[in-house]
């Protein structure tokens, strides 16, 4: 019955997952009505399960074992109640979020499940040192190196505009505010289906490949069916935004998002893609910042929310 319980709430999380994050890389699509809602979120399924499928072939071996992340011993980390107890938490705080149109990070939110968990398991000998890199770092980070990058090259690009004088082909600018998208979803997609997957791996009955299209499929449902409000606040409530705007925005959250991938820097995809966005926005001074304060509150609160509830969680499960 555990087992079972772990296996559904896994499933549970994807979903979650994909009805708050699979929008993000193609919100700019439909914010700029560069397409429809409907092509948009298709076209972010269809990129966000190409990137979970590539990562059977070039992820699998990061998840061979769940480790907790460093916050706690793999010993500790391998109980099966922890699991249960992340999967469960992560999923109802995301799905929640998503819900009721706040894009938070799942990363984030797992990170505090894990610290829930881990403080009634073994008390004040969880790592905290972990935090600074994976919460602290990424949450103060992300914003502002995003948000002054959305600002410059949106600049860049409108002051090279007016000085050439350049004539571009508005369907040459449509293609790659399209292929940018597709970037930034086939990237989540790659890098966020081994964290899930991760949660299922003591299960002997899963495959690591069979265990990430089974998520890559929970994610794909989530967001075509559970994506409405989280559009409506990246596409329309944080600043409304040109073609031109979009692609600008969208440059910033790909180059960010690969560069910190590469160098192993904190960075939060999910912080990335909205302060971009905001920034971009700032410059036009078509932005609403109250909506984007809102969304940062959600963004410290998602810590110690999920930290509570796990460790009730955790504690109901024992």
């Amino acid at each position: 019955m555990l087992i079972i319980s772990l296996f559904l709430a896994t499933l549970f999380l994807a979903y979650s997952h994909g009805a708050n994050d699979n929008f993000k890389g193609v919100a700019t699509l439909f914010g700029s009505r560069t397409t429809s809602y409907q092509t948009a979120i298709l076209w972010a399924s269809v990129t966000t399960f190409a990137g979970a499928v590539t990562s059977v072939f070039l992820a699998s071996s990061v998840v061979q074992k769940f480790t907790g992340q460093g916050i706690f011993p793999d010993a500790i980390a391998n109980v099966p109640e922890i699991h249960l107890s992340v999967a469960i938490t992560t999923g109802l705080t995301v799905l929640i979020a998503a819900l009721t149109g706040f894009p938070i990070s799942t990363t984030h939110t797992i990170t505090g499940a894990l610290l829930g968990a881990g403080l009634v398991a073994i008390g004040l000998k969880v790592n905290f040192a972990v935090l600074g890199s994976s919460f602290i770092l990424p949450l103060f980070l992300s914003p502002i190196i995003a948000i002054l990058l959305g600002a410059g090259i949106y600049n860049l690009l409108h002051y090279t505009h007016a000085k050439l004088q350049l004539q571009i082909d508005q369907r040459i600018v449509d293609i790659c505010h399209f292929i940018s998208a597709g970037i930034i979803s086939f990237t989540r997609g790659l890098n966020d289906t081994p964290k899930i997957v991760s949660l299922i791996l003591i299960i002997d009955y899963f495959s690591i490949q069979g265990g990430m299209l089974t998520i890559a499929m929970a994610m794909g449902l989530g967001g075509l069916l559970n994506s409405q409000k989280i559009a409506h606040t990246m596409s329309e409530k944080i600043t409304s935004m040109s073609c031109n705007q979009g692609l600008s925005a969208n440059m910033v959250t790909g180059f960010l998002v690969i560069a910190a991938s590469y160098f192993g820097l904190p960075v939060s995809t999910t912080l990335v893609s909205v302060s971009s966005i905001f920034g971009v926005g700032l410059i036009t001074k078509k932005s609403h910042p109250h909506v984007f304060y809102q969304i940062l509150l959600s963004w410290i609160l998602t810590l110690p929310t999920a930290t509570i509830i796990s460790g009730i969680t955790y504690r109901l499960l024992q």
